[in-house]
């Protein structure tokens, strides 16, 4: 998903403490993807409830959120409205690596091969309506602030970061620097390791923090030159140049300046959905709007314990304890409006 240009970024290490009071806009539908490939039982299936409806969504979003707002952080989630027509190539090929990895998932379940069976499971994890609903009704359950985006949830939450709305944008996609997000924090649930996928091993990952002009500067690039290293390498909007990497991208925009004296002067072929003109237009001027306002409420508890623990199986310990960090935080920050005045 997205662009790999994250090798050419200087991520420095942030923690809850320095985010502590700060706004951050979360692509709603890339923090859901990673909830639904990661909490998962250990052969890989679905964590469902008694009626075997998926669940990992609604325990990653009301786990990660209830600690966000211990931290004092501030989470306002978007979700993306409707993708951009060039970008049907790759959500027809996502589609396909799904099926494939479907496929792959039955011979792996014949063979009783569980780390197969967990690879291949995590690979088919599907975003439907239905979770989608569930995940905004339970924002809504929680006093979460959330939006629907004109298009790509990142292009909205860069243009929040630029209007000073919002302090961050958090998504682990790099495309957000392509739309012009100045900061960024990534890994924003984690604390620790996570195990690398397909291997035995585990890297550290925690949350970090990367600002862009800071990069551009290190790199003496302008954000356009940044989006044409990563046409060149491949977007969401086309394949890129064959066998071309960051570090490749980077030498070829240096010497010749721009993509397009690229193409002319290494024929080089771009193969997209568009032409790369258009492609660098969208990320320079995506649509985004206005019309959105924050606001965190108190949870409405015996809604939200009812969908969780009654409808959902959610454990009542947990409910009732993150729903008490959720109503001591907003009432917290209700005081200090007041104290304000």
């Amino acid at each position: 998903m997205g662009t790999q240009i994250g090798t050419l970024l200087t991520k420095n290490p942030i923690n809850y403490e320095e985010l502590s009071g700060k706004v951050i806009a979360i692509d709603a539908y890339n923090t859901i993807y990673q909830f639904l490939s990661a909490i998962r039982q250990r052969d890989g299936s679905m964590l469902t409830d008694s009626s075997g409806n998926p669940v990992s969504h609604l325990t990653g979003i009301f786990s990660r959120t209830s600690r966000l707002r211990d931290a004092n952080i501030k989470p306002f989630f978007i979700f993306d409205g409707k993708p951009p027509e060039m970008k049907k190539n790759t959500l027809e090929k996502r589609k396909e690596c799904k099926e494939n990895a479907a496929f792959k998932l039955e011979i792996a379940k014949d063979e009783g091969n569980i780390e197969d069976m967990k690879k291949y499971a995590q690979a088919t994890s599907r975003i439907t309506p239905q979770i989608l609903d569930e995940s905004k009704r339970l924002l809504e359950l929680m006093g979460i602030p959330w939006m629907q985006a004109e298009s790509e949830a990142e292009a909205q939450a860069s243009y929040m970061v630029s209007r000073g709305d919002v302090d961050f944008a958090g998504s682990q996609d790099y495309d957000v620097f392509l739309f012009g997000a100045e900061n960024v924090v990534r890994n924003l649930g984690s604390n620790g390791k996570r195990k690398v996928p397909g291997q035995k091993k585990y890297v550290k990952k925690n949350p970090e923090h990367i600002s862009l002009s800071s990069c551009l500067g290190e790199l003496e690039l302008s954000r356009e030159q940044l989006i044409d290293i990563a046409i060149c390498i491949g977007t969401d909007f086309n394949e890129g140049i064959h066998r071309v990497g960051a570090k490749t991208a980077l030498k070829l925009i240096r010497k010749h300046g721009d993509i397009a004296t690229i193409i002319q002067e290494e024929k080089k072929d771009i193969r997209a959905c568009a032409p790369v003109e258009e492609i660098k237009d969208f990320f320079l001027n995506p649509p985004v709007t206005d019309d959105y306002s924050f606001k965190w409420k108190k949870p409405d508890y015996g809604k939200l314990f009812d969908y969780l623990v009654s409808d959902r199986d959610f454990s009542e310990k947990q409910v009732l304890r993150n729903i008490q960090v959720l109503e001591e935080r907003t009432t917290f920050e209700c005081q200090s409006c007041l104290d304000d005045w």
